[in-house]
């Protein structure tokens, strides 16, 4: 049972208790204890933060089937821009990128995973969106990728706009954002279409090489990594249309506080490195000298003699050191795995905000 269910069968069963025995004063005290007890197990309720130090580990439900953000790779190992993000949040609670147990999910099991605590965090190409924060019990952070719903289809086909896919067959990915937009799209405009659903990438990028699928449709950074990956990429072509926004980001689980500050903290923190200047190869040197307090503060390290800066998020407070020194900052990770995919920032969102995108770091303060 996690915090909020224990919270709301708490005050449920105090409440109640109080109004069968509100005329007795003696019975009164007895219920005020009940509160106080109740509310002592509350605060004592473990967090997932404390969760994930005691076992000395973090499990993060991830892709691992979508090149450049989550993969499986040639030696077996966990890969891509979203993996990263895992790593950083280890190296930051734990000091250590390398102790995370990495969790692969399907599109449509991702959300039960994390609420049923089979996992700490969700990062896992996933949409922030109002009824998933308001309806599945879950924290959305800062987004770390701006993406848009695409279409891919066959140079061959024809096909050069969603107005001319009239009667099309498109393969989309059952319970996500994508197949409600798709819908939105084709039935607002009054296009027919038929929609052929699956539940993992696998047999939906079969069946779109077989033909079967006259279009594939997912984040426009999904149709980039799958269209790489093709023998021949140049016989396939995204669409322009985007059909929608798409922030995605990690997930925590709701009222778990220490650890989403974490979270967001580890994010917000490789962003401001980058701005910064500050990367892995000079981490050390930037730590030993900050060039101002702000830099000093990023990296939990005193200025011109003064004491560090302790946010009290439960971490050390260098733990920005050591994600930057062992994972990298916002702009070494993007340029690790999405530029080579052709996901270039240059007049993009996923720019920095000096630059004419939407990333960007409170202060540090």
């Amino acid at each position: 049972m996690n915090f909020r269910n224990k919270y709301i069968l708490g005050v449920t069963l105090a409440l109640s208790v109080f109004a069968i025995f509100a005329c007795s004063t003696e019975t009164e005290v007895e219920v005020i204890k009940e509160v106080e007890v109740i509310k002592e197990v509350m605060v004592d309720a473990p967090s997932t933060l404390a969760t994930v130090l005691e076992r000395d580990l973090l499990k993060c439900g991830v892709n691992d089937n979508l090149t450049g953000f989550g993969v499986v790779n040639s030696d077996g190992e966990f890969a891509g821009f979203d993996i990263d993000f895992c790593k950083a949040v280890a190296a930051a609670i734990l000091g250590d990128s390398s102790k995370v147990e990495y969790v692969p999910l399907t599109a449509s099991a991702r959300f039960e995973a994390l609420a049923a605590e089979e996992i700490d965090l969700l990062i896992r190409n996933t949409t922030w969106t109002s009824s998933r924060d308001r309806d599945l019990g879950n924290d959305f952070t800062v987004t770390t990728f701006y993406d848009g719903q695409g279409i891919m289809v066959k140079a061959s086909s024809g096909y050069d706009s969603v107005e001319s896919m009239t009667g099309a067959t498109v393969c989309v990915l059952q319970g996500t954002t994508t197949e409600l937009n798709l819908d939105d799209r084709f039935t607002g405009a009054g296009i027919p279409y038929t929609p052929l659903t699956f539940e993992t990438n696998d047999p939906l990028q079969a069946a779109y090489e077989e033909g079967r699928c006259d279009g594939w449709t997912t984040d426009k950074s999904g149709l980039a990594s799958k269209r790489a990956g093709f023998e021949n990429p140049d016989d396939h072509v995204v669409l322009a249309e985007t059909l929608s926004k798409e922030p995605l980001g990690p997930l925590t689980r709701d009222n778990d506080s220490e650890f989403y500050d974490v979270v967001q903290w580890v994010v917000f923190g490789m962003m401001q490195a980058e701005e910064s200047g500050i990367s892995s190869t000079n981490v050390a040197d930037m730590a030993a000298s900050p060039a101002d307090p702000g830099m000093a503060r990023l990296l939990g390290v005193g200025f011109d003699g003064g004491e560090p800066s302790d946010f009290s998020f439960g971490i050390p407070v260098d733990f920005m050191q050591k994600v930057i020194s062992q994972v990298g900052n916002y702009g070494e990770v993007y340029d690790k795995h999405l530029t080579p995919l052709g996901l270039t920032r240059d007049g993009s969102l996923n720019a920095l905000w000096t630059e004419g995108g939407l990333i960007y770091s409170p202060p540090f303060r």
